[in-house]
């Protein structure tokens, strides 16, 4: 028998389970391009609950003690003594989510010798360090497209919040109890006939040049891998063929490319210097993909009309961090990809890999970023990152 370790993010403040808004959700089986939603054999939860947070469990603890396997769920994981840490290392599988990632560090994996699977719930897996898990021999999986559509949304959400300053006009009717309008539209625009970029078009990047396209703004996008010539006449894109080239010819700017050695803090204070003064960047991938001193240096000046994402680091960050009160900003806890839509499907998939992980069968090859074989599958060890 296993043990399953879980680290979610704490329950909501007025206790669980709140109040839903709706009855259910719409029943997704399938996305773009052909794959399939998850498919577990069963699942022990009515999709649109919440499941990401410590009382939800991702519906998983029937399913895991019916099997006789110890299932422990947490939301401590760092600090000295915290339970993330002391319950690792007699640990068979880490499940954790980039909304409240688990760091497996070097160290933590050293520290784990049974652990075989880590499961992000949800998409990225830069939390885990992949040079060790694969010298480990760990599989490591990740519920690929389960919240791209979501993120999609989240980011044009923000582009619009943004060019329309809606955090500035909502705030005078909210905490200034006041209805001025030549202030609430003093930096108040509209997208239409701008120059609006996506860098990285793999899923959720062209997710989000779709969405844009009706809004009849001239599309950018920058990328390693050139999209097909049908696709770019078909959305009437601008391919550039690096960052320098995409932020000095955009208005707005959105960041979907993963987190690596070229990306990290690839925007600083000389990048975000090319860009039209004015500009906008929306970042809902990961928040070291940016200068966290340049960003707030550029909207304090002027050279960024604005920036939202709801990406950080570290996460949670602390209550300093100066993104929290830096001008012109339209920040949220990374919450892009766990709508409850969301939730439903990553919930799905984890189960759907356990159930693989368990049962001796392959794991499907789109969730997988490190093949360490054992009960996955070849054992072969190699190294993919999905889009």
């Amino acid at each position: 028998m296993a043990k399953i370790l879980a680290v979610l993010y704490p329950d909501p403040v007025g206790g669980y389970p709140p109040e839903y808004a709706r009855d259910g959700i719409p029943t997704i089986t399938g996305y773009p391009g052909g794959q399939t939603a998850p498919t577990p054999q069963a699942v022990d939860f009515a999709p649109g609950q919440l499941l990401g947070c410590v009382s939800g469990e991702l519906g998983l603890r029937r399913f895991l003690e019916e099997r006789g396997h110890t299932f422990v769920v947490t939301s401590d994981k760092e600090g000295e003594d915290s339970t993330l840490d002391r319950e690792l290392p007699d640990t068979d599988v880490v499940i954790s989510q980039p909304f409240w990632p688990a760091y497996l560090t070097p160290e933590r994996i050293a520290a784990a010798p049974r652990l075989g699977l880590a499961i992000t719930a949800g998409i990225g897996s830069d939390h885990v360090d992949l040079p060790s898990a694969i010298a480990h021999g760990m599989t490591v999986a990740e519920i690929t497209y389960s919240n791209s559509i979501s993120v999609s949304e989240h980011a044009v959400m923000q582009i619009l919040t943004l060019v329309h300053d809606y955090m500035a006009a909502h705030e005078w009717v909210t905490t200034k109890k006041g209805w001025n309008i030549a202030d609430a539209v003093s930096r108040n625009y509209d997208i239409e006939g701008m120059d609006v970029g996506v860098l990285g078009s793999g899923r959720i990047g062209q997710a989000v040049l779709r969405r844009l396209k009706p809004f009849d703004v001239r599309l950018h996008y920058s990328d390693v891998h050139r999209l097909p010539k049908e696709v770019e006449e078909e959305l009437e894109l601008t391919y550039h063929p690096d960052a320098r080239s995409l932020a000095s010819s955009v208005d707005v700017l959105s960041i979907h490319t993963p987190l690596h050695p070229q990306t990290q803090n690839l925007f600083d204070d000389e990048l975000i210097g090319v860009m039209r003064r004015g500009s906008y960047i929306v970042n809902t991938a990961r928040a070291l993909i940016v200068d966290r001193d340049a960003v707030v240096r550029a909207l304090s000046s002027g050279r960024l009309a604005g920036y939202a994402g709801d990406v950080w680091y570290p996460q949670p960050p602390p209550p300093d961090h100066p993104w929290r009160t830096m001008p012109h900003e339209a920040m949220t806890p990374h919450v892009s990809g766990s709508t409850l839509s969301a939730q439903a499907r990553y919930a799905a998939g984890t189960r759907e890999i356990l159930e693989c992980w368990f049962d001796g069968r392959p794991i499907r090859q789109e969730y997988l970023i490190v093949d360490g074989g054992g009960l996955a599958g070849t054992g072969a060890q190699s190294y993919t990152v999905a889009g």
